[in-house]
C-alpha cells in the first residue's frame, strides 16, 4: 500500500461514518468487558434494528476511555444541525438500558445514566498516546487509518533518512516511559550506529535480520494497566512506532513481549499485525519502499523480573528470565547477540504523533527535562479510578484532588505511590510538587510505568511496605544472593516489627539491609525493592516505631537502665 491508497482508505472511511448521524461508542476494555458491555454493544445494536435505525446510527467497539469507576460507559455522539456534535456519556449502563439510551437519540439524556464529559477528570488531561482510545475500533484497521493512522510511517518511508528520524525524536525530549526515562533518541542513535558483527550472532533460520526492536508490553506493577490499555484500545499505534523505530534503527524484525495474562491485548494485537500484513503496511517492501518489517508476539509467564530488559531477551530467546550484568547493554548486544532497541509501550505510541506534528510541538509539552505527557493508572482510595495522561509538571494535587476528586468521604489524604513496587510513598508534605522524572527522584521515588496508588488516613504505611516487599520477594529470580535473600530477610523484619515483635535494634537492622540491597543487587528489581521501606522509613517513621518493643537504655557500666514516664 502507497499514501495514495493509504489516503483513499481514510477517505473513505470518514465519509462512511458521515453519513451515521449518531455514533455509539461502547468500551470494550477489559474492565468494561468483565462488566458484559459486549452484550450491551449487541443490545444497542438490537434495539437500533427493532427502531429502524440502522441507516442513521451505528454502534463502535472500542478501548478504554478512561473513567473505569464507572463503568460500563458508552459514548453517544450526535450530529447537530447547527452547533455541531454532541457528546453525551452514559455510565453504570446494563443491557436493560439500551433500548431506552436508543430511544433518547436526538432528544433529551437519560439523565439517571449521564455522567459529564466536561467534569476535571476529563478536562484535565491532555491525550497523545491515548487520543484514540475511546475513539477508535481496535479491530478495524480502516478506523485507526481513518484518524490519521500509518501516516507517520509513510512519511518517515518517503521524506526522511533514518538519522532525521532520530533527530526528530531527540530534539523532541522524549524519554522513555518504562522505568529510568533514558532518553529515547540517544538509545535509537546507538542502535543504529551499532555494528550487528561485533559479537556472534545466533539469529535463528527464517529471521533476515541482524537488529531488532522490542516492545515491552511485560507490564506486572500491582495496579497499573496503562500499556495492557494501549494494546487493547490502539493496538495500530504501537505497531506503527515499531516500524518507525526499525526504519530508523535498520531493524527489519521486531518482537512483542506481553503477559499470558494480558488476553484481550493479545487477541487484539494478533488481529491488528494480520491486518496490517494484508495492507502491505507490515512486511516486505512497505509502501513500495526497499524497507522491511515484520512483527512477531513472545508471551511472557509473567515473571516481574521480565520487565528488565536482559531478563526479557532471555525470555524471548527461549531460555529463564534471568537478568544478566551490564555492560554490553542490548543496544550493543541483546537478542541472540544482535543490537537490540527496546522500549515499552508508551514510549513507541508517542512515536507517530512526534513524526507528524513535530518535535517543536512535543517539546513544547511538560517541563524542561520531562517532555510530552504521562499516563497513569490512578488507583486506590480515591473517588474517580481509572486511566488519565496528563502533561509532565502537573502537580500531585492536580492529579489527586482535580482528576481524581479527592478522597471518599470522611477521609483525608496520606499519601500517593508511584512507580509500583519500584517507586516510593509520597506524603500529603509534597502534593505540590511538579510530576516529572527528576521532581519523584528527589523524593526518594520514580515515575516507572506510571502506577500511581492513593491511600487515605486509615492505611498503614508498615503494612504497605510489608506488602510490596512481599511482592519483591516472590518475584525475585534469585540470581543474585542480595535480591535472593535480602529480600526476604527485609520481609521478615517487616512482618516483626508488624507484629509488634521487633526491637529498635531490628530497625536498624531494616535500615542497613534496604541500602545493602539497594546498591548490590544486580538489576533492576533488587536495586529498587527497598524504596517502598525507605521512603516510608523517611516519612512516616512514627508508625514504624509505634510498632516496635522500645529497648531499656544502657548505662556507661553496662547495667540496664529503666526508663521512666
Amino acid at each position: 500500500m502507497n499514501l495514495e491508497e493509504l489516503n483513499a482508505i481514510a477517505h473513505s472511511e470518514r465519509l462512511a461514518q458521515a453519513q451515521k448521524r449518531h455514533h455509539l461508542h461502547v468500551c470494550v476494555g477489559t474492565a468494561c468487558q468483565a462488566l458484559n458491555s459486549e452484550q450491551i454493544a449487541k443490545a444497542l445494536q438490537a434495539a437500533l434494528k427493532q427502531r429502524g435505525l440502522q441507516q442513521d446510527a451505528a454502534v463502535k467497539c472500542v478501548g478504554c476511555p478512561g473513567l473505569c469507576s464507572l463503568g460500563p460507559l458508552v459514548e453517544v455522539i450526535s450530529k447537530e444541525d447547527s452547533a455541531g456534535p454532541r457528546s453525551l456519556l452514559y455510565q453504570f449502563v446494563k443491557t436493560e438500558d439500551a433500548d431506552e439510551i436508543v430511544a433518547h437519540l436526538g432528544g433529551e439524556p437519560v439523565k439517571r445514566l449521564e455522567t459529564p464529559l466536561d467534569q476535571p477528570f476529563f478536562t484535565r488531561q491532555l491525550k497523545i498516546v491515548l487520543e484514540n482510545c475511546g475513539k477508535v475500533d481496535p479491530e478495524r484497521i480502516e478506523d485507526y487509518i481513518a484518524v490519521g493512522g500509518y501516516q507517520a510511517l509513510m512519511k518517515v518511508l518517503t521524506e526522511m533518512t533514518p538519522q532525521q528520524v532520530i533527530d526528530e525524536i531527540t530534539r523532541s525530549g522524549l524519554r522513555g516511559r518504562g522505568g529510568a526515562g533514558f532518553p529515547t533518541g540517544l538509545k535509537w542513535g546507538t542502535v543504529a550506529k551499532a555494528d550487528p558483527n561485533r559479537y556472534p550472532t545466533n539469529v535463528p533460520e527464517g529471521i533476515q535480520s541482524r537488529k531488532f526492536v522490542i516492545c515491552n508490553g511485560d507490564e506486572g506493577d500491582p495496579g497499573a494497566f496503562m500499556d495492557r490499555s494501549v494494546m487493547e484500545g490502539d493496538p495500530h499505534r504501537v505497531l506503527e512506532g515499531m516500524a518507525i523505530a526499525g526504519y530508523a534503527v535498520g531493524a527489519n524484525y521486531g518482537f512483542i513481549y506481553v503477559r499470558a495474562e494480558y488476553p484481550l491485548a493479545v487477541k487484539r494485537l494478533r488481529t491488528a499485525i494480520r491486518q496490517a500484513q494484508r495492507a502491505g503496511l507490515l512486511g516486505s517492501n512497505i509502501g513500495g519502499t526497499p524497507f522491511s518489517f515484520n512483527v512477531e508476539i513472545r508471551l511472557g509467564a509473567g515473571a516481574f523480573v521480565c520487565g528488565e530488559e536482559t531478563a526479557l531477551i532471555a525470555s524471548i530467546e527461549g531460555g529463564r528470565g534471568l537478568p544478566r550484568p551490564r555492560p554490553p547493554f542490548p543496544a550493543e548486544f541483546g537478542l541472540w547477540g544482535c543490537p537490540t532497541l527496546i522500549n515499552n509501550v508508551e514510549t513507541l505510541a508517542n512515536v507517530p504523533p512526534i513524526i507528524l506534528k513535530g518535535a517543536d510541538w512535543f517539546a513544547s509539552i511538560g517541563t524542561e527535562k520531562s517532555k510530552g505527557t504521562k499516563v497513569f493508572a490512578l488507583t486506590g482510595q480515591v473517588k474517580h479510578t481509572g486511566l488519565i495522561e496528563v502533561p509532565m509538571g502537573i502537580t500531585l494535587r492536580e492529579i489527586v484532588f482535580d482528576i481524581g476528586g479527592g478522597m471518599p468521604e470522611g477521609k483525608s489524604f496520606k499519601a500517593v505511590q508511584t512507580g509500583g513496587p519500584s517507586g516510593g510513598c509520597i506524603p500529603a508534605e509534597f502534593l505540590d510538587m511538579p510530576v516529572d522524572y527528576e521532581s519523584l527522584a528527589k523524593v526518594g521515588s520514580i515515575m516507572g510505568s506510571g502506577g500511581m496508588i492513593v491511600m487515605d488516613d486509615s492505611t498503614d504505611m508498615v503494612e504497605v511496605a510489608r506488602f510490596f516487599m512481599e511482592f519483591c520477594m516472590d518475584e525475585s529470580c534469585g540470581k543474585c544472593i542480595p535480591c535472593r535473600a535480602g529480600t526476604v530477610q527485609i520481609h521478615r523484619l517487616l512482618t516483626k516489627i508488624q507484629q509488634g515483635r521487633a526491637t529498635e535494634r531490628d530497625l536498624q537492622t531494616l535500615e542497613e539491609l534496604c541500602d545493602l540491597v539497594k546498591h548490590t543487587s544486580l538489576c533492576g528489581l533488587g536495586q529498587s525493592a527497598p524504596n517502598p521501606v525507605i521512603s516510608t522509613l523517611k516519612y512516616f517513621r512514627e508508625e514504624y516505631l509505634a510498632k516496635i518493643k522500645r529497648e531499656p537504655s544502657v548505662s556507661a557500666n553496662g547495667k540496664r537502665v529503666e526508663e521512666h514516664g
